[in-house]
Formats: C-alpha cells, sequence, structure tokens
C-alpha cells in the first residue's frame, strides 16, 4: 500500500508528457501536410518560378547570352529545390501558428499578449527581408557583377549556382530583418537594458559589417547592403523598445491567478 501513491503519481506525470508527444506529433504532421500540398500545387509552375527568380540577373545579361546548366540533372532539380523552399516558405505561417498553438498553453496571459504581435511581426519582417532582397539587392550586385568582367567574357551563370547563390542572400536578408523582434526581446527579458544597448552602438555597427562579410559573397556592395539594414533595424529596434510596456501590478495578478487555477487543477 505504501507503494501505490508514488506509483500513482509517477502515472499522472507520465500521461501529460504522452499527452504533448503526441499533440506534437500531430501538429508536426500538420505542418508537413501543408508544405507538401503547397508544394503540390506550385510544383505545375516550377519553371515559371525560376524565370520569375533569375529575372534579376537575365535582364542584365549581355544580349546573345543566357544560363546554362552544367549538370544533366539541373534543369529538373533546380526548379524542383525552388519549388520546395517556396513552399516551405508560404506555409511558414502555419508552421508558426501550429508552434504558438503548441507552447500558448504553458504562457502567462501578458506573454501571450506580447508573442502575438511579435509572431506576427516576425513573419511580415522575413517576408520582406526577402523582398529587399529581390527588389533592392538583387539588381544591384547583379548590374555591378555583370559589368566589370573583361570584355571577351560571356556571362553565362549555372542554374544550379544561381539558385544557392540567391537563396542564402534570400536567407541572409530574411534573418537579418529580425533584428527588431530580436532587440525587443532582449530588452524585454531583462538580459539587457535599452540604455545599456545604445551605448554599444559602436560596437554593434562593427558587428553589423563582420555578419554582412561572413553571410554575403566577398565583395564590398552586398556587404554593405546587409550590414547597413542591420544597423538600421537595431535602431528600429531601440525605437520600438520605448513602447513596451513595464511589468504592472495587473500582470503580476495575472500570473498569480492562473498559478492558482493550474494548482486547483491538479489537486482535483
Amino acid at each position: 500500500m505504501s507503494h501505490s501513491k508514488p506509483e500513482h503519481a509517477e502515472k499522472d506525470q507520465e500521461q501529460p508528457f504522452i499527452s504533448h508527444l503526441v499533440e506534437l506529433r500531430s501538429r508536426l504532421l500538420r505542418s508537413v501536410l501543408a508544405v507538401l500540398v503547397i508544394f503540390a500545387g506550385l510544383f505545375y509552375f516550377a519553371n515559371d518560378l525560376y524565370l520569375l527568380l533569375s529575372a534579376p540577373l537575365t535582364a542584365l545579361l549581355p544580349p546573345g547570352t543566357s544560363m546554362i546548366a552544367t549538370d544533366v540533372t539541373s534543369p529538373f532539380f533546380a526548379p524542383f529545390k525552388l519549388t520546395l523552399v517556396a513552399s516551405l516558405a508560404l506555409a511558414m505561417p502555419f508552421i508558426l501558428h501550429q508552434i504558438w498553438a503548441f507552447i500558448a498553453p504553458g504562457l502567462y496571459t501578458n506573454e501571450k499578449r506580447l508573442a502575438i504581435p511579435l509572431l506576427v511581426s516576425s513573419i511580415f519582417l522575413f517576408y520582406a527581408g526577402i523582398a529587399f532582397a529581390y527588389f533592392v539587392v538583387f539588381p544591384l550586385i547583379f548590374g555591378f557583377f555583370t559589368s566589370v568582367g573583361p570584355e571577351n567574357v560571356a556571362v553565362m551563370t549555372d542554374i544550379s549556382s544561381y539558385l544557392n547563390f540567391v537563396l542564402k542572400l534570400f536567407f541572409a536578408f530574411g534573418i537579418t530583418f529580425e533584428i527588431p523582434i530580436a532587440t525587443l526581446l532582449l530588452i524585454k527579458s531583462g538580459a539587457v537594458t535599452r540604455q545599456a544597448l545604445a551605448a554599444k552602438r559602436a560596437y554593434v555597427i562593427v558587428v553589423c559589417f563582420i555578419f554582412g562579410m561572413l553571410l554575403t559573397p566577398p565583395d564590398v556592395i552586398s556587404q554593405s547592403l546587409l550590414a547597413l539594414p542591420m544597423w538600421l533595424l537595431f535602431e528600429l529596434g531601440l525605437l520600438l523598445s520605448r513602447l513596451l510596456p513595464a511589468s504592472s501590478e495587473q500582470d503580476v495578478e495575472d500570473e498569480d491567478a492562473v498559478e492558482i487555477e493550474a494548482s486547483e487543477q491538479k489537486t482535483e
């Protein structure tokens, strides 16, 4: 009899853990299904998507030149890879919603109020970074690269190399545009104050150019086009941090109410 209570408590702890794993598996499967559904709808237009992606470069190629495929499988796998990445990017709001639905029950009310706008803003900023790379950065760097080569060298870029290049820049600029969110989270969590970050502005600028050098091709133009937005977005994060609400008594009361409710449910 003395061992019945511990065994019963262990089973009670084990069941919620298993239920969380089942829910996590369900949400992962939904996310994968969403990507596959979007991929199935886009695959027919895979070549058109690649033409759209390569437009910033092909518009600047000299007359009589075009992109080439140095691998026999590239004409199929390059558009295939692009369609898969595009499907993942388009499904990202749904995937983040599934992640949010999984972790939201464990958050306090004031944390939910802050997390929802941050989640929506992070999606928007990631897409904004990709759009900035496509519409602003690509025309500038491709215009530079296609104009500085020797006159007797024809510019004919391999389609797989081009795809890897632009996807790397898309990812770099998409992550870069998340800097305001990262800045707000650092300040809100109390890891650092806004005044301390502002005082280290010179170091931040140096770090921005170091990351620009590491994340972009080895040329000054693309490095600067990444580093300067990183710095400006850092300044935007500092500016927005002024709007963060300070911890209030109501927030504490909300947290206490959630904790009391959770403890009552355990005792029941």
